[in-house]
């Protein structure tokens, strides 16, 4: 089994599950207890903010632990926006952004009377900061873009990006899942005032992520009920997920510049295979700003639904540059706002590499690529 859908989740790393395992079976204390069960588990929280926040250059405490990426962005969204709504109620965003922050976005408009600017991007995904100057006003409160997108991975001008900010006295918020344990992420340094991660991404256990936020900063909890993370995220912590996620993010960064490096390599081995198959595939992206092991590719002419489900029947797990619904396949919004035509947009395959992926997966993909291309009857000609 090819397994190149790693932007969707990644296997969990055998040393993260073997340091879950005990808090999982016999530390099982509630953090919040005060006797020595519950003692040892709020250790070992403590200990994974430590680790957390020393990878990232941040502060222990500008670590707020979620279930997860989706509840992170939600968090930082909501939670700024309400928490700084006397600045205003204008927000920021990149037509190309995770449905989390559109669709937080889209709830603040709705039951909040915010209003929300979604800035172009190039062809290649980018945004242009002239853009985001020109959208910025005295009533902008906060501006969203993701570091490097989960279908295309083109990288954004993070540092920049911040720097207009926060020269204007505008918050900055960054979706990081993808580019997390890929590329330095590093808040702080960067200029950023909030960022979000999700540990299925790098190796560690669905069902924990994390929300940065730098220090001083006020933020409107999303849940009520505990005293919980500083009060800002309330409920029983999942001791044994965020100890995973932790030794993840340890080993992912340990290994980022050398794998990064090998799987490009092995980026760029597929790609020249589809174009010697396939002459008329579209690359979507510049390789230049991207994640080395993300590969978007359309298939003009092609069925795109066929091409993942023929795909699949031969052993090869890839996602769509499109969102499926209910049978059909519909058009990705990241490269509808790249401009990318219906029609070869309709028929996107992302190919997303990682740890485990070899050079005998890039070639068994390709064979079965070829396979599937031919009884769809399409030759290199069409």
């Amino acid at each position: 089994m090819g397994y190149l859908d790693c932007n969707a989740t990644t296997p969990l790393a055998p040393e993260a599950l073997e340091a879950m395992l005990p808090y999982l079976r016999d530390e099982f204390g509630n953090p919040s207890s005060i006797h020595a069960q519950g003692r040892r588990a709020r250790a070992a929280v403590d200990d994974a903010r430590d680790r957390l926040a020393a990878l990232m250059g941040a502060r222990p405490h500008e670590i707020i632990f979620t279930s997860g990426g989706t509840e992170s962005v939600n968090l930082a969204l909501v939670g700024l926006a309400l928490a700084h709504v006397e600045k205003g109620k204008h927000i920021v965003t990149a037509a190309t952004e995770h449905h989390a922050v559109l669709h937080s976005l889209e709830f603040l408009q709705a039951q909040h009377g915010f209003e929300v600017t979604a800035l172009p991007v190039d062809s290649t995904g980018r945004v242009d900061p002239d853009d985001l100057l020109a959208a910025v006003r005295k009533e902008t409160s906060l501006v969203s873009i993701m570091s490097a997108n989960n279908e295309t991975g083109a990288i954004q001008p993070i540092a920049e990006l911040a720097s207009l900010c926060r020269e204007r006295d505008v918050l900055f918020h960054s979706d990081m899942v993808q580019s997390f344990g890929k590329e330095l992420v590093q808040p702080h340094e960067l200029g950023v005032d909030a960022a979000s991660i999700a540990a299925h991404k790098f190796y560690g256990p669905k069902g924990a992520g994390a929300l940065f936020l730098r220090a001083g900063l006020p933020l409107i909890p999303l849940h009520h009920g505990g005293a919980q993370e500083n009060q800002r995220r309330p409920g029983t912590e999942n001791v044994a997920a965020i100890v995973g996620m932790a030794v993840a993010a340890e080993i992912a960064h340990r290994d980022m510049e050398a794998e990064q490096e090998r799987q490009a390599g092995l980026r760029d081995w597929l790609w020249e295979g589809i174009r010697a198959e396939y002459p008329i595939a579209i690359r979507n992206g510049d390789p230049e700003f991207s994640l080395g092991n993300t590969l978007n590719v359309s298939f003009p002419g092609a069925d795109g639904e066929t091409l993942l489900i023929g795909l699949d029947i031969e052993g090869i797990s890839v996602s769509s540059g499109s969102a499926c619904m209910v049978g059909s396949v519909q058009m990705s919004h990241v490269l509808h706002a790249m401009n990318v035509p219906h029609e070869a947009a309709r028929a996107t395959v992302r190919f997303s590499l990682g740890k485990s992926t070899t050079g005998t997966d890039i070639e068994a993909a390709l064979t079965a690529l070829s396979r599937v291309l031919e009884r769809q009857n399409l030759t290199p000609e069409e």
